[in-house]
């Protein structure tokens, strides 16, 4: 669970003056000293408490899956420290009722104050952002088993060091055994509903935590809070998974029949006490106006129901700051080009290339998205006036966008985009839109060229939601154009390209095959010819390369062109690019402007049905 965010960050905006009024003369006494303790604002309201929780959950819920994962795998190690303490200290006391239990929160308290993702506090935050339709059902899911994977691993890894690192003495061992068998031998419903309880107390204590304003205070509310579960005879899903892998490693206990008649009984227990019994009802006691200033006031971030139910396969997953895509647009083309524009006013050139590239197709539409990139959570304490500043700002800018598209004959729509995650909603954007290509500009005055700092790039390109290209601009020239080929799918992106540019921009075509040794030409020849005809690109220049190195016969063949044309590695451009792995004497040494293609690799069935989490 994260930290949650300074008050002043997530605090809703300030009240109308005349209700400042109010508050100042109930607050106040007259000689100024505070008034009566019930209304002196010296605590979070509900529906500041409510705010608090979105803004963490707003950064857990799109984490990446390795960064969730380890961070759980963390907590579920630490689990194994509540599990020690408890069995040494119960050995220890002779089982004293009280005495064996004091250590007990000590491992939770590590995971809550250090920040660590464990199952059962991530029922509350995800779950209100869920609640709102702020967040997928599948990306709540994928949250969930993330960190369960996590936190399970970790246990078991916990549970093999104490059996076989000899860090119990005997006595605790014979302690540590007893305590698993107790759990094992409780009947199924009786676990799942001592679950349920602890479920309750834990999310209960998430919302405590949130409404704190210090670490002491969270430290005594963790601490009295996970120390009843012990002392009330609880069961908590990964102490108990960790005490299963236990006595299995013990050879006391079959693992289907611990996974299904002892953690599985706690783990529904504790989600159900965690969602039903503290998530919904802290909820609906909140008001209407509990997420004002996360939501922005006037703009609807809300996923439509099939979004909210399917994920990114039937739109979005989660919902940026403002989005107004939905209500700008001149054309409902059959062949969508998404361009997502940093700076409008410098980026007329990628502008002018999707509009040349969406006039090879009949019916297309070229949808210019300004996506504005805001710091982390500070975004959180703009209202509507903010709101309201930031689209019309955008507007104007995106005029020139307007301009320059206005020139073809090809629909345009303009919308704006408002987030903390600048790639990742050029790819929600390019899916909800359910664009046939992406033309993204590369620079280091792009806030995508600092796509790794959102820790998600491997894995939102690996499932790309349509075809990509990404212009590398020195004064783009469309006139002499170098395309590489040694086959492949993102080639025959870039034939297309190379097509489009020779009929409506009046481009010379060259191919360039490079072949291992002047043994292969003939070989190399023949492939090229061939892939020129299929591709109707037979009145190119054809050039067979017989050096064996690539990259260098193309950065030679590339001083007398304008424009390279450059597939993907296996590797994929756009996450090395991303992740500021892709070092191309193609790219960094040549004069030319350069435009990388990927092409969007097969899904799985299971991809197919959930998309993008």
């Amino acid at each position: 669970m994260s930290n949650a965010s300074p008050p002043d960050q997530t605090q809703p905006d300030r009240d109308p003056p005349e209700q400042e009024q109010v508050r100042e003369a109930v607050e106040r006494s007259r000689s100024g000293a505070p008034a009566v303790g019930a209304v002196v604002r010296d605590r979070f309201s509900s529906d500041e408490i409510f705010q608090r929780i979105v803004a963490a959950a707003d950064e857990e819920v799109t984490s990446g899956s390795r960064e969730l994962f380890f961070s759980a795998l963390a907590a579920g190690f630490a689990i194994t420290i509540t599990f020690l303490l408890y069995a040494s200290l119960t050995a220890s006391t002779d089982g004293h009722p009280i005495l064996s239990k004091l250590l007990y929160p000590l491992g939770f308290i590590y995971i809550i104050i250090g920040g660590y993702q464990l199952y059962t506090e991530n029922t509350l935050p995800p779950v209100a952002l869920t609640l709102e339709r702020l967040a997928s059902i599948p990306a709540l899911l994928r949250h969930w088993l993330i960190v369960l994977a996590g936190n399970f691993t970790g246990g078991a890894l916990g549970a093999i060091a104490l059996s076989w690192g000899g860090v119990f003495d005997e006595p605790a061992a014979t302690a540590a055994m007893e305590l698993a068998q107790k759990g094992v031998a409780t009947p199924w419903w009786t676990l799942f509903s001592k679950a349920a309880f602890a479920g309750l107390i834990v999310a209960g204590v998430v919302w405590i935590v949130y409404a704190s304003q210090d670490t002491i205070s969270r430290l005594v509310v963790v601490y009295m809070a996970f120390l009843a579960i012990p002392l009330g005879n609880l069961f908590h899903v990964v102490v108990s998974f960790t005490e299963m892998v236990y006595m299995v490693l013990a050879g006391e206990l079959a693992l289907i029949v611990g996974v299904t008649e002892f953690v599985l009984p706690v783990l529904l227990g504790n989600t159900i006490g965690g969602i039903v019994l503290v998530t919904v009802v802290n909820y609906f006691q909140t008001s209407e106006r509990r997420l004002e200033s996360a939501r922005f006031e006037g703009a609807d971030r809300q996923l439509s129901i099939r979004e909210w139910l399917f994920g990114s396969r039937a739109g979005r997953s989660y919902v940026p700051l403002i989005d107004t895509a939905e209500t700008h647009g001149t054309g409902n083309g059959d062949y969508r080009v998404v361009v997502p524009i940093a700076n409008p006013r410098t980026e007329s050139t990628i502008v002018d290339l999707a509009c040349t590239l969406a006039s090879g197709h009949e019916n297309a539409t070229v949808h210019a998205v300004h996506i504005v990139q805001m710091p982390g959570r500070a975004s959180m304490r703009y209202g509507a006036g903010q709101t309201d500043r930031i689209v019309s700002e955008s507007e104007q800018r995106m005029e020139t966008v307007r301009q320059r598209a206005r020139s073809y004959d090809v629909g345009y729509e303009t919308s704006t985009v408002v987030s903390h995650r600048s790639f990742e909603d050029v790819l929600h954007t390019a899916e909800r839109e359910r664009a046939d290509l992406v033309v993204l500009g590369w620079g280091d005055d792009r806030p995508w060229g600092e796509g790794r700092a959102e820790g998600r790039i491997d894995e939102l390109t690996s499932n790309l939601p349509s075809d990509f290209l990404i212009l590398k601009d020195r004064d783009l020239d469309t006139s002499r154009v170098l395309l590489p080929t040694a086959g492949g799918p993102d080639s025959d992106l870039s034939a297309e390209v190379a097509r489009t540019l020779r009929d409506h921009a009046d481009a010379e075509i060259t191919l360039q095959h490079v072949v291992a040794s002047p043994d292969d030409r003939e070989r190399g020849e023949q492939f090229l010819t061939e892939w020129a005809t299929e591709r109707d690109l037979e009145d190119a220049d054809l050039v067979v390369d017989d050096s064996g190195n690539v990259e260098r016969a193309i950065c030679r063949q590339a001083e007398d062109h304008s424009l390279i044309l450059i597939g993907a590695t296996e590797e994929g451009v756009i996450s090395r690019l991303m992740s500021d792995s892709l070092h191309m004497d193609i790219v960094n040494e040549i004069d030319s402007s350069v435009l990388l293609a990927e092409r969007p690799s097969d899904r799985t069935v299971f991809q197919r049905l959930f998309g993008h989490w």
